[in-house]
Formats: C-alpha cells, structure tokens, sequence
C-alpha cells in the first residue's frame, strides 16, 4: 500500500514538473518570437549612418525607396534627445528618490511615512499617459511650449517611486547590527546612514536606478504631450527634442519611414536588454 502511494506521489511530481516546464516555455515563447523577428528585420539597418545621421524627410526616402537604395539617415536625433531627457530626470530622481526611501525605511511607522507610500503606490500605478497629461499641464502650458526640459519631469514622475521603493526594500534588508554597530562607534544616525548604511546598499539602489531606467525609456506617451519630437539633432532643452520612441510611432504613421521602424526597435531594445543585464550583475556581485 504504501508502495503504491509513493508511486503515485513521484508520477504526480513527475507531472506537475513537466506542466510548470511546458508553461514556461509557453511563457518564453512570445518573447523569443518578438526578439526574433525584430533581430531578422532590423540588424541589417545598424550601421554608423544610422547612428550618426538625423532622420531622414519622407521625401528623400521616398526617392531612395523608388531607386532601389538603402533609406538614408538614421536615429540620431532620437538617441541625442532620449540621453538628454533620462540624463536630467536621473540627475533629479535619484537623490529625492534615494532620500524618501530611507525616510521610509527609517519611520515607516509614522502616519506621514504611511501617506507618502500610499502615495508612492498610487504613483507607480498611475498610467503614462496620464503623467504625460498632467505634466504637460504643468510645465508645456507656463512654458508656452513643447520642450526637453517638460519630457524630462514626465520620466522623473515615472521614474520617482521605483527608485524609492528600490531604495526603501534595500535598506529594510540590511542587518541591523551594521547600524548598531555605526551608532556604538559614536556616529549620529544621520552620519550612520550617510556613511554606513548606503554604501552597503549601493548595488540595490544602483539596480533599481537601471531598472527604473529601462522603464521608461521606452515610453512614448508622456513624451507625445511634452518633448513632442523632431527632426534635426537637438541639444537645447527649452525647445521640442525627438527621442527613439517617438520617432519609433512617427515611423509607423509614415509610409515611406516604415521599414525604419525594425532598426530602431532593435536599438531600444538592446539597450533595455544591455541595462537589465548589467542590473543584475551588479545585483549579483554585490550579494555575493
């Protein structure tokens, strides 16, 4: 009898291991169909021209489509605009968002302390479009104009409260014996904190920065109501900037552009692939 129950417990466990690794593999399957065909379509567009050239009119790609030639141009303008704005929303989220989550990590018990990760909650949820909106609100609208510097406070809200909640699970999960041990050494808690406490937490804070990152770079809403695009590389943040996104959708709703689209993708891909991976080496270096 019992025989007979141990061998219906191993081909139960034989069967549920088989279905967890058919769906997994049923899981794995969309994005190596979506790698793949974007990888088939858009590797034979990188070159250094397509790096090093702003994109080009409809019209000369409809020349150059008519003659049989490779489009000319590329996404420069895009990448130049993309690295200023997640530039500035990192110069800006980075600190505030590294502050209020040792703020939460330190009184999360405080009535204020629970309003602010409420808050935090309600933000991360909150949809792009949505921040694109209220952003364009608040600064396109008392700026009079569409601009780098607005398409930069729309990825700093979205980025905010992933930094910070990075930043407070970090903290929580450091041993408490390392400030008691900065306290007993006859630092102030503030200086502990400074000193002790965020270094230690450096490669979970840095992780949740680069996933914060990978986030939004792809986003095109927000940047649709605030940066708006355009077409010639732009270093000035008080006027509209393009960004890969966005030229991503202005490809797609120009017949003579489409076929960029695959290049671009694969460029924004591959730097979202190039960030999570880096995110986690240096997750796993710092733990080990």
């Amino acid at each position: 009898m019992q025989k007979k129950k141990l061998s219906q417990r191993l081909f139960i466990d034989r069967l549920m291991k088989g279905v967890v690794c058919v769906l997994a593999a049923l899981t794995a399957v969309p994005l190596i169909a979506i790698i793949g065909e974007v990888l088939l379509k858009g590797y034979d567009q990188l070159s250094w021209s397509f790096f090093t050239e702003p994109t080009p009119t409809a019209y000369k790609a409809m020349m150059a489509t008519a003659a049989g030639e490779p489009i000319p141009g590329g996404i420069a303008n895009g990448i130049v605009g993309t690295v200023i704005m997640l530039g500035m929303a990192v110069v800006i989220a980075v600190p505030i968002g590294i502050l209020c989550g040792v703020y939460l990590a330190e009184h999360g018990k405080s009535r204020f302390a629970k309003t602010v990760s409420y808050l935090t909650d309600l933000l991360q949820g909150t949809p792009s479009v949505i921040i694109g909106i209220i952003t364009y609100i608040w600064v396109v609208v008392p700026m009079k104009g569409y601009s780098a510097i607005a398409g930069s406070v729309a990825l700093f809200i979205m980025m905010l409260p992933l930094i910070v909640r990075s930043t407070e699970e970090t903290m929580k999960i450091l041993p408490a014996s390392l400030k008691e041990a900065g306290l007993a050494l006859g630092g102030n808690n503030a200086r502990v904190i400074l000193k002790v406490q965020l270094p230690a937490a450096f490669g979970g804070i840095f992780t949740g920065v680069l996933l914060a990152v990978s986030r939004v770079i792809g986003e095109t809403a927000p940047l649709m109501f605030t940066a708006l695009g355009c077409t010639m590389i732009r270093f000035s943040i008080d006027k509209p900037i393009s960004a890969v996104p966005l030229l991503i959708w202005e490809f797609f709703n120009d017949p003579n552009l489409q076929s960029l689209i695959w290049g671009a993708s694969l460029f924004l891909l591959l730097f979202v692939l190039f960030l999570n991976l880096t995110a986690k080496k240096i997750a796993n270096k710092w733990n080990s």
